[in-house]
């Protein structure tokens, strides 16, 4: 990420961000891949949050493939994306703390992102990039003792809020930092395009969970976090909030758990005796050697979710054969790309890594 701003003293009266060239080639090499091989792909951009972009384009592909998910599936894909979304804030926030001098909460939220990261690899065997959700729901069910653990990790993470308040949140040299300054007005927000909290923190109620519901989450009771201000400090206090409303959601989840399949009966069928004893003890089921021939009838579909940083939109392209003609993802960052400009004009060239921060900028996201 290359940043040239023009300053008139420490004013800054021109700013350009430049993505610079992290391509990862995600789009084009779609194209050659069966719709199996494309999960691992499409998790890349977004490293901090993977279960979310994993879901978006699950999703895509189911509305081609036609297939009803079971209602535990649904559950668990909202749990694992919850887990996802706490651990991109945190994973956010120590990078924000870093970058107005505060290595403490740096050190402190990579160090509590772990609890989540170590429960996803107990749970999908992976830390980060366990491409989880195939076509017709997920690979695994629960381990029998996960419920009991989650709740402990939701517990101490309630409670260990509370430190990032006193320590960082809200400390007055954060908020001398952050209040009033990159101040993005409600009018410029949907006028530029922004999504996630950072478009929240501006004013406007815009939440794929809640404003296009998709997976069970019109089942469950959370609230949308917004402000009115703008500004730096509402949007770290937009994701303090949402990082609350993730627990909650994990909470009920976790309590609300419908039982069932966790997988789609319309593909039961590809499954071997053999392989079927192997789902039934709970261990990992390499699905993707079931799916290498998927072909999806002709057409398109779409998906909107709500990732860590605000919109995914994923869009798929079928001519009927085992591999897309066309795949895009439109991801938050590469929309979030946008607000540096009208955040920062006008502004001191000091206050450039207080909006950076602010933003939760990711750059992989931006070119993919």
């Amino acid at each position: 990420m290359r940043l040239v701003a023009e300053v008139d003293g420490d004013i800054i009266v021109n700013f350009e961000p430049n993505i610079g060239y992290v391509h990862r080639a995600v789009e084009k090499l779609a194209e050659t891949k069966t719709y199996m091989q494309i999960i691992p792909l499409v998790e890349r951009p977004m490293l901090p949050d993977t279960a979310n972009a994993n879901l978006g384009y699950i999703l895509a592909l189911e509305k081609l493939l036609d297939v009803e998910i079971p209602i535990r599936a649904q559950y668990l894909r909202m749990l694992l994306c919850e887990m996802s979304r706490i651990h991109s804030h945190l994973y956010g926030l120590g990078i924000f703390g870093n970058m107005i001098g505060s290595s403490t909460v740096f050190e402190w939220a990579f160090q509590d992102r772990e609890p989540f990261l170590e429960l996803t690899q107990q749970w999908t065997g992976a830390r980060l990039t366990p491409s989880f959700m195939v076509p017709g729901g997920i690979r695994r069910d629960l381990p029998p003792d996960f419920k009991g653990k989650a709740l402990k990790v939701v517990a101490y993470f309630e409670r260990r809020l509370n430190d990032y308040n006193k320590i960082f949140v809200d400390n007055p040299v954060t908020i001398a930092r952050l209040e009033g300054v990159g101040v993005i007005p409600k009018s410029e927000a949907l006028k530029i395009g922004i999504v996630g909290p950072n478009l929240r923190a501006s004013g406007i109620a815009y939440d794929a969970r809640k404003n296009e519901p998709y997976c069970a989450y019109d089942e469950l009771d959370f609230d949308l976090i917004t402000r009115e201000e703008g500004d730096c400090y509402a949007r770290l206090l937009v994701r303090r909030e949402e990082m609350k409303q993730s627990l909650s959601l994990m909470r009920q989840i976790l309590e609300k758990l419908p039982s069932g399949p966790y997988f789609a009966e319309k593909y039961l069928n590809l499954i071997t005796p053999e392989m079927r004893e192997i789902m039934d003890k709970n261990s990992i089921l390499r699905f993707p050697k079931l799916f290498t021939e998927l072909e999806p009838s002709k057409g398109e579909a779409i998906s909107r979710i709500e990732a860590g940083r605000g919109e995914l939109f994923s869009y798929l392209l079928s001519d009927g054969t085992t591999k897309p003609y066309r795949f895009r993802m439109i991801t938050p960052s590469f929309k979030n790309v946008a607000a540096f400009r009208p955040a920062l004009l006008g502004g001191r060239l000091a206050d450039v890594p207080s909006v950076y921060g602010s933003l939760d900028y990711f750059p992989p996201e931006a070119d993919r």
